[in-house]
C-alpha cells in the first residue's frame, strides 16, 4: 500500500511539473495595447508618464515590454549640448514595442511625431540663437526617423 501511494504521488508530482512546464508563459494584461498607446503620444503628458515608467520598469513587468534602447542610435545623443537622450529613449521603446506587436507600420508616423515634439520641448529651455541652433537640431532628427527610421 505503501509502495502503491508513494507511486502515485511521483506519477501525481511528474504530472504536474509536465504540466507547468509546457503551461503557456503569463499572458500580458489585457491592456497592454492602451498602454502602450498612452506612453507614446505627442503630449508632453505622454511623456512625462513614459518617463516614470521607465524610472520604475519592475511596477510594469508583466507588461513584457522591450525597454531596451541604444538611444539615438548612430547620432549623438546630446548634439551640441541639447540632451536629446531621453527622447530617443522614448522613441526606441515606441519602434521596439510596436514591431514586437506586428502594429508598426500604422504606428511609425505617430512615434516619430511624438520625438518630434519631444526634441521641441527639450528645445523651449533654450532662448535666442541656442533655441534656433536647437529647434533646427531637432528637426534634422525628425527628418533622419521619418526618412530612415525602421
Amino acid at each position: 500500500m505503501r509502495r502503491r501511494t508513494t507511486l502515485s504521488m511521483t506519477a501525481a508530482t511528474a504530472l504536474t511539473l509536465a504540466a507547468l512546464a509546457t503551461a503557456p508563459a503569463q499572458a500580458a494584461p489585457a491592456d497592454k495595447a492602451r498602454v502602450l498607446a498612452s506612453f507614446t503620444q505627442t503630449d508632453a503628458a505622454s511623456s512625462n508618464a513614459f518617463q516614470a515608467a521607465r524610472a520604475d520598469q519592475s511596477h510594469w513587468s508583466t507588461y513584457g515590454f522591450d525597454w531596451s534602447t541604444d538611444y539615438c542610435s548612430k547620432s549623438p545623443d546630446n548634439p551640441f549640448g541639447f540632451p536629446f537622450k531621453s527622447s530617443c529613449a522614448r522613441h526606441d521603446f515606441g519602434y521596439r514595442n510596436y514591431k514586437a506587436a506586428a502594429q508598426f507600420p500604422a504606428n511609425k508616423p505617430r512615434l516619430d511625431s511624438a520625438l518630434y515634439e519631444d526634441l521641441k520641448r527639450v528645445c523651449g529651455a533654450y532662448g535666442g540663437a541656442k533655441k534656433t541652433s536647437c529647434d533646427a537640431t531637432a528637426w534634422t532628427y525628425y527628418q533622419a526617423v521619418k526618412n530612415l527610421g525602421t
